[in-house]
Order: C-alpha cells, then sequence, then structure tokens
C-alpha cells in the first residue's frame, strides 16, 4: 500500500503562486504515475497535470502555462508550481498515484490507486 501526504496549500492573492508537494511512503517503489487533481465546491473533480516516472507531463487545458509539475524518481514525490493564480484555481487539491506508467492516457480519464486527504488553495 501506499500513503500519499500533500503539502504547501493556503491564501493567496490573485496573480500569487504556491508550491504544493507530495509525499509517497509505504510501497512507493511500486508507482510510476502522479498526478495533482483538484475539485472546488459544488464542481466536479478535474485533472490538473500528471507526471509518469519517464520523465512524460501533461497538462489540464486551463492551466495554460501557469503550472509547472515535476518529480523526484528516486524519492517518489511530487511538486506543483503554481503561478499567476486566479480566483477559479480555489479547490482542494489532490496528490493521486498509480502503479501503472499512465502517460498514454487521456488526462483525466484515469483511475487512481491512490490519493491523498489534500491541501487547500484559496485565491481571492
Amino acid at each position: 500500500h501506499v500513503q500519499l501526504v500533500e503539502s504547501g496549500g493556503g491564501s493567496v492573492q490573485a496573480g500569487g503562486s504556491l508550491r504544493l508537494s507530495c509525499v509517497a511512503s509505504g510501497d512507493r517503489d511500486t508507482i510510476n504515475t502522479m498526478a495533482w487533481l483538484r475539485q472546488a465546491p459544488g464542481k466536479e473533480r478535474e485533472a490538473v497535470a500528471r507526471w509518469t516516472k519517464d520523465g512524460a507531463t501533461a497538462y489540464g487545458e486551463f492551466v495554460e502555462g501557469r503550472f509547472t509539475i515535476t518529480g523526484d524518481k528516486a524519492k517518489t514525490t511530487l511538486h506543483l508550481q503554481l503561478n499567476n493564480l486566479k480566483p477559479e484555481d480555489t479547490a482542494m487539491y489532490y496528490c493521486a498515484a498509480d502503479r501503472l506508467n499512465l502517460a498514454w492516457a487521456p488526462l483525466g480519464s484515469e483511475h487512481f490507486d491512490y490519493r491523498g486527504q489534500g491541501t487547500q488553495v484559496t485565491v481571492s
């Protein structure tokens, strides 16, 4: 089993930046895909960005070059740099992971094996 713990959320003004982090523990060597998802109140969960251990990345269309996902293959950690934040980015951000390499899958179509408890991002 794998545990995921997110950190780095907070409250910022529009145009500000945050850096989210996700640390995996447990059977982390089995992980091949990690991703950030988000869900705002009253809205469906959506995929923000995805990273696989072979270095492939994918981003949601709404990112528009503002966010950057990076992963550390050795430590099985994941980061998401959020720049130029907008009020509509306000949501709970979740880290997710899967044992498969999901680089082939359309972003947002995945069913991840594991998900963390989330970290709140609020933009005013």
